[in-house]
């Protein structure tokens, strides 16, 4: 059973910057983990986030595209069977995870 996927507009910027490569490797990851997006704890694909220095992203899970140094931050939507990716970009120092922190607080999720 694959779950619905949804962005948040931010997210779709994202994306849309990737290059041709990157869009493969995402749109693929993104399809993989819909198929289970659960966290990995309960037999699925995501890996946990939690609340670390200055973002917290406890309740969050996220997809590593190592050879690429993307990460995907998305959160479970359980009751719709449903994902809402919050961002796609590269890791940086966490500055990944300190932006979907701030659109976590600007879209009150």
């Amino acid at each position: 059973m694959n779950w619905s996927v949804s962005y948040l507009p931010e997210a779709l910027e994202d994306f849309r910057k990737l290059d041709g490569s990157q869009k493969i490797l995402v749109r693929k990851a993104i399809q993989k983990v819909s198929q289970n997006p659960l966290p990995e704890s309960e037999g699925g694909y995501g890996k946990p986030l939690g609340n670390k220095n200055t973002s917290n992203l406890a309740g969050f899970l996220k997809i590593k595209l190592r050879g690429a140094g993307l990460r995907i931050v998305y959160q479970l939507i359980r009751q719709e069977d449903a994902l809402l990716i919050v961002i796609i970009g590269a890791r940086a120092d966490d500055e990944v995870y300190e932006l979907a922190s701030a659109r976590v607080k600007k879209h009150g999720l």
